[in-house]
C-alpha cells in the first residue's frame, strides 16, 4: 500500500513541476510579446506625432502658395488680370 502510494504522489509531483515549467515558459512567452508590442505602440506613436507635424507643415498656405508659383506656374490674381462676366452679354 505504501509503495502504491509512493507512486501516485510522486506521479502528481512530476505532473505539478510540469505544469509549473510550463507556466513559466508561458509567462516568459507572454511578457517577450507584451514588450514587443510596447515597443511598436511607442514606434507608433511616434510615427503619429511626426504625420501630425508633416500634415501641419505642408497645408500651410504659405507652402501652398510657393508650390502654386514655382512648379505649377501660377500667379496671384490681380484686378488687371480679372474678367467680369455680366448676364445677357453675348
Amino acid at each position: 500500500m505504501s509503495n502504491k502510494l509512493n507512486v501516485v504522489l510522486a506521479s502528481g509531483l512530476i505532473a505539478c513541476g510540469l505544469t509549473l515549467v510550463n507556466a513559466r515558459y508561458e509567462a516568459r512567452h507572454l511578457f517577450i510579446e507584451l514588450e514587443r508590442l510596447q515597443q511598436q505602440s511607442r514606434q507608433l506613436d511616434i510615427d503619429w506625432s511626426q504625420l501630425q507635424l508633416d500634415q501641419s507643415t505642408l497645408g500651410k498656405n504659405e507652402r501652398i502658395e510657393q508650390i502654386a508659383r514655382t512648379e505649377l506656374n501660377m500667379a496671384p490674381l490681380t484686378p488687371a488680370r480679372t474678367q467680369y462676366l455680366t448676364e445677357g452679354a453675348q
